[in-house]
């Protein structure tokens, strides 16, 4: 058999033959794990694998695109500005290192008016096998049309699918709101306003509904004059912490649909000489790195993003190799982090 010492005694780079000796397979074996074959049994896969880790064989790209008219790329469109595409850029790279695909990552501006050409430019010069796509650019109108047009496999994360030919990976959005509601409520708010996001992004307006539906378990009035509009950004909270807090009498919590806007909340608080949570507790939702950063660390929601990232593209890798994955649409939980920022309602004299 050959080994790692052998491969340095000859000062050559591993083959495809080295791997098959090593793992006590045939060439064409080895050939069927690399292109991700379904009809190989786990327990030869993982010797195969084993193997070329011990050689640190790396598969000839340009003989496997000939072998199986596949480029084995992904790609992943998102929007440039979104703050939380580390942790989906890991997960999608787990799954394709498992699997020996590369990955392309292609940031682009949701809004932009040239979106759909600029994605279409990508797809026909990168000739990408699939793409995982990431909320918002995932949300734009004619975009699945635009990836049927050119019959491009397509995972998404964090929305529903429509149609039997849409795949997605999605957390409890609604849920998980509610719950955030019922952590205020259980503290004694009564007056809770929410600062919304943009209604075209269905994750936001999936949260929005659980606002909605977490105040109307706990029996309280969803006041409109509470009820505000972001845009996601810490400018937007800043400019929705100062008409909430306007109010009178002002409300004593805030929920942030994402960790954004509410941390532009906090910073017109502070400003205002408000105690947080004395005299106002404000949560968010996210978890991302500033949640954790200011004072006092932020309540509010991690979602599992790199798992779910991680699932979509395994999801797209079995339809790449036309297999049908099992479900439609994952969901996985998030969990509600409260940290200091909520505390109990403050007592006001009558």
């Amino acid at each position: 058999m050959t080994s790692t010492l052998d491969t340095q005694v000859f000062n050559r780079p591993a083959t495809i033959t080295d791997v098959a000796e090593q793992a006590g397979v045939s060439m064409k074996t080895v050939s069927r794990v690399l292109n991700g074959a379904a009809n190989v049994k786990k327990a030869t896969r993982d010797r195969v694998e084993d193997a070329m880790q011990a050689l640190g064989y790396r598969p000839n790209s340009p003989a496997r695109m000939l072998a199986s008219n596949r480029t084995f790329l992904i790609g992943l469109i998102y929007n440039a500005s979104s703050n939380y595409i580390t942790s989906v850029q890991n997960g999608v790279l787990d799954a394709c290192r498992a699997q020996h695909y590369d990955l392309l990552i292609h940031p682009c501006r949701y809004n932009h008016p040239s979106l759909l050409d600029n994605i279409r430019e990508f797809i026909s010069s990168k000739r990408v096998d699939g793409l995982v796509l990431v909320p918002p650019v995932s949300d734009v109108a004619g975009i699945h049309e635009l990836l049927i047009e050119h019959s491009i496999a397509n995972v998404t994360i964090s929305q529903e699918p429509k149609k039997a030919t849409d795949w997605a990976v999605n957390t409890n959005d609604q849920e998980i709101c509610k719950k955030v509601v019922r952590h205020l409520a259980d503290l004694g708010h009564q007056k809770i306003a929410f600062v919304r996001s943009s209604p075209d992004h269905k994750a936001m307006a999936k949260r929005y509904q659980g606002f909605l539906d977490g105040m109307a378990e706990v029996n309280l009035s969803a006041d409109k004059n509470l009820i505000v509009q972001g845009d996601n950004s810490f400018e937007s909270g800043i400019n929705c912490g100062l008409q909430l807090l306007k109010n009178e009498p002002r409300p004593s919590a805030i929920f942030c649909a994402n960790d954004s806007m509410a941390t532009g909340v906090m910073k017109v608080a502070h400003e205002q000489n408000l105690a947080i949570p004395g005299d106002i507790s404000i949560a968010g939702f996210d978890d991302s790195p500033v949640a954790r950063q200011v004072w006092p660390p932020l309540t509010t929601v991690r979602q599992p993003l790199e798992n779910m990232a991680k699932m979509a593209a395994e999801t797209l890798l079995c339809l790449v190799r036309n297999e049908k994955p099992q479900e439609r649409c994952i969901v996985l939980d998030s969990e509600l982090l409260i940290r200091q920022s909520t505390g109990p309602a403050p007592v006001r004299s009558e």
